[in-house]
């Protein structure tokens, strides 16, 4: 990595906004085309692969599946899981493989167009101009709490998921823990591991299975072409969907809440409001069990057809039986006995920095504009969002494709092609399917 210094009225030919996978790997394609970028990174290189996770982190999709441009995995376990500290090396490293321009600990606060073409951006070091700006800052941004959340009791202490860090950080007593995506079904796992008496709202989230038929679920989708799958074929709602629910903790292993609730973690259904000191919750924890099964039975439904139609020599497995169902379902929680409360209800995005040019690259929702990256603004493109263009694009399996993708077009529309980003019409597309 070679670091950069941004000057007050400096110009370069593309500017890339975020230090992550994303902004590292689109500056790989850049400097393979001896384009002139910097990389601004708000705080330092990858810091949120180290700072924005819990001790016991690890991915839940296998190592092999981690390949940036020019760099992919080649330590000693690829079928395993990389921990928070060995991804946020392995990320970090990647910068000094190359040449990147990344000036650390400067923030892009605003961006608005620059008379004659390109843009002009404030940054925290200084104004600066560039021919196109790459925006590789991810899509979750600001961590979401409900509004009732200040309605709890004020001995309960609260975080967010992306706050909690080990049980240890916690008051001792019960926790309880809104929400069952990968983040919630982790950390609920992590406390209850640790001898916490662990209260857990589920919500609509599914899960999938670690392995089946002799290899890991998520190997057999990708040889299978899933992550491959453009958004365009699936619906922009794919965009809202929560990943399935899976861990690589201590080599990788299935996330069965039954199994958790059969030796004592307390299961409830969705969190609705706080009265009196008393936590109410919807009827839906049954129905919502069984979905996030019923997903997990038809990824396997899936891989049986593909086993069957390429021919494949796979052991057969018995099929998910369910190991415990609620009786009743619980309505209420007494809060006077909880400790603390961890949030994982997911993010935010916030795109206030775009200024101006929000109402022409956000649709009514949010959400970027963009065909596979290229905003309607010509010069101004977007990586490492979750379906980006695919389900890989969110995911270490799919940051090459995408960065080289958005690196090409950014090439050709500077040498005087047109740009491919959406066209007016295409401001509300219906989702598919």
């Amino acid at each position: 990595m070679r670091p950069a210094t941004v000057r007050d009225g400096a110009h370069h030919d593309v500017l890339v906004v975020g230090g992550g996978q994303a902004g590292l790997s689109m500056s790989r394609h850049l400097v393979g085309q001896d384009v002139d970028h910097v990389v601004l990174e708000r705080d330092t290189v990858a810091h949120e692969w180290r700072d924005g996770r819990w001790d016991a982190f690890t991915l839940v999709t296998p190592n092999w599946h981690c390949r940036l441009p020019a760099y992919p995995y080649d330590g000693p376990d690829p079928n395993g899981f990389m921990g928070r500290d060995e991804v946020y090396s392995w990320v970090r490293g990647y910068a000094d493989t190359f040449d990147a321009p990344v000036a650390e600990g400067v923030a892009a606060t605003r961006i608005a167009p620059r008379p004659g073409g390109g843009f002009v951006v404030q940054t925290t070091a200084g104004l600066v101009s560039a021919g196109a700006v790459v925006a590789a800052v991810g899509g979750y941004h600001r961590p979401v709490l409900p509004t009732w959340a200040q309605d709890l009791p004020e001995h309960i202490a609260q975080i967010h998921s992306h706050e909690y860090r080990s049980p240890d950080q916690l008051p001792p007593g019960p926790v309880l823990v809104v929400g069952t995506g990968q983040s919630g079904t982790q950390i609920a796992e992590d406390l209850f591991l640790a001898g916490r008496q662990v209260h857990l709202s589920v919500g609509r989230a599914p899960r999938v299975a670690r392995t089946y038929r002799g290899r890991d679920c998520m190997t057999w989708l990708a040889e299978m072409g899933v992550y491959d799958l453009p958004v365009a074929a699936r619906g922009l709602a794919k965009r809202e969907s929560t990943n399935h629910y899976v861990t690589g903790r201590d080599g990788g292993r299935d996330i069965d809440l039954r199994a958790f609730a059969r030796r004592g973690m307390r299961l409830y259904g969705r969190a609705t409001t706080v009265e009196k000191g008393t936590l109410r919750f919807e009827p839906t924890l049954g129905r919502d069990l069984d979905h996030a099964d019923a997903v997990a039975e038809s990824i396997k439904d899936d891989i049986d057809r593909w086993i069957s139609s390429e021919q494949i020599d796979a052991p057969v497995e018995a099929r998910y039986t369910p190991v415990w169902r609620p009786e009743v379902e619980p309505e209420r929680l007494d809060l006077a006995g909880i400790a603390a409360v961890v949030w994982s209800v997911g993010f935010r995005a916030d795109w206030s920095w775009l200024g101006d040019l929000a109402p022409e690259v956000l649709d009514h929702e949010g959400h970027p504009r963009h065909v596979r990256g290229l905003s309607p603004v010509p010069g101004l493109s977007f990586v490492g969002l979750p379906w980006l263009h695919t389900w890989g694009s969110g995911r270490f399996l799919g940051i090459a494709q995408d960065t080289a993708h958005v690196a090409a077009e950014i090439a050709a529309w500077r040498a005087g092609s047109t740009w491919a980003g959406p066209a007016e019409q295409a401001l509300d597309l219906p989702a598919a399917g």
